[in-house]
């Protein structure tokens, strides 16, 4: 799965309609939010690092509730930007899920053994393991 991420309020209208998940690596406002929305009705979850997300507002929070677009908190370890614009989930991740739920695993474990394993958040390993 990659993760489109945006560095700047200016990238937004660079966007593709067909981005599913986007990483927000700068404080968005109520309006870079809704922007983002109109200009990719196909996305699934935002993804915003801890340390903005309690400025997010509440009513951006619910208009996201509202269509259906899941907020993920955590950051995209060792991104660089420069080099590639999306920041790529490891197949490897996918396998273990996958794995995880043959063997009978319960979801909260398997978020928690994700999370140790890797360097992604609780959030977003439960996005994945949701939507797999």
């Amino acid at each position: 799965m990659k993760i489109r991420v945006v560095s700047s309020k200016e990238e937004i209208e660079t966007l593709s309609p067909n981005e599913e998940i986007v990483h927000l690596a700068f404080r968005p406002s109520n309006t870079d939010i809704f922007s983002l929305i109109m200009k990719c009705p196909q996305v699934k979850a935002l993804h915003i690092p801890i340390s903005y997300m309690r400025t997010i507002s509440s009513s951006a929070q619910m208009y996201l509730k509202m269509q259906g677009i899941e907020l993920l908190e955590g950051d995209v370890w060792g991104h660089r930007k420069d080099i590639n614009e999306y920041s790529e989930v490891s197949q490897h991740v996918y396998d273990r899920i996958k794995q995880y739920l043959q063997e009978g695993m319960q979801e909260e474990d398997i978020i928690d053994k994700l999370v140790r394993e890797t360097r992604l958040s609780q959030d977003f390993i439960s996005f994945l393991v949701k939507n797999n």
